[in-house]
């Protein structure tokens, strides 16, 4: 998680509680970082103008109210269905990190029959440790939202290694697998890899072209839908 994901994951950590303060070990162990690197992130939010502030008295630290979002009504249903998916998310998925902070505000609205089902289908889901490297998910997030030439190792089907600057372009899932679509520049063609085969992965620091998906996907965009739980989130 780089320093910017780590400020923004702990004002989301405050806010989830708002206004109740959480303490800087509570804090530490929930983003897995040590005491110390959470006391410099929370002067330098501070520093920043950012409304949080350690609550004097109540041993921790707090976030102004007011910066909240409204409580979301969900259903039992929605409730539910939303666990599910975050569970099913959680380590595969690019993007997962904040998967167990929506868990914990959601599992905060639930009250009654809805908190005892949600407690029954969480005894009722595993999941097998996800084989994407951790940093070459965080590398290939990095890169589509910067928009960023990234470098990689890439094993391929035949068991060959290579190295490859690519250009990002955006994610295809099918399958339960996730693919970084992308302009190969040693290829000098569009390429679909397959996270769970990158080997390593690091941004280049150099601006990436704009490349439409479509594009790169070529005729195979014409089968491809936007999953219809971002259906809201479109433009």
């Amino acid at each position: 998680m780089t320093r910017t994901d780590r400020l923004y994951a702990l004002m989301e950590e405050l806010r989830a509680v708002a206004p109740r303060p959480v303490t800087v070990p509570a804090l530490a162990r929930r983003l897995e970082v040590s005491e110390r690197t959470v006391q410099r992130d929370l002067k330098a939010l501070a520093e920043t103008g950012a409304p949080v502030y350690s609550a004097t008295g109540r041993g921790g630290w707090s976030v102004d109210p007011a910066m909240t979002l409204p409580p979301i009504g969900f259903t039992p249903g929605e409730a539910l269905a939303v666990a599910a998916a975050l569970a099913a998310a959680e380590g595969s998925a690019p993007f997962a990190d904040g998967t167990r902070g929506a868990m914990r505000k959601i599992a905060a609205l639930l009250s009654g029959q809805a908190r005892v089902e949600a407690h029954e289908l969480a005894a009722q889901i595993v999941a097998l440790p996800s084989r994407i490297d951790p940093a070459v998910r965080d590398a290939v997030e990095r890169a589509l939202t910067r928009r960023e030439v990234l470098s990689l190792s890439y094993l391929d089907a035949g068991g060959r290694t290579s190295e490859r600057e690519v250009e990002p372009a955006g994610l295809l899932t099918t399958e339960g697998r996730w693919y970084l679509v992308a302009w190969c520049r040693l290829r000098r063609a569009p390429r679909g890899f397959r996270l769970d085969r990158i080997r390593g992965a690091a941004p280049t620091g150099q601006a990436a072209p704009r490349r439409e998906l479509a594009d790169l996907l070529g005729s195979a965009a014409a089968g491809a839908v936007t999953p219809a739980v971002l259906d809201s989130l479109a433009p």
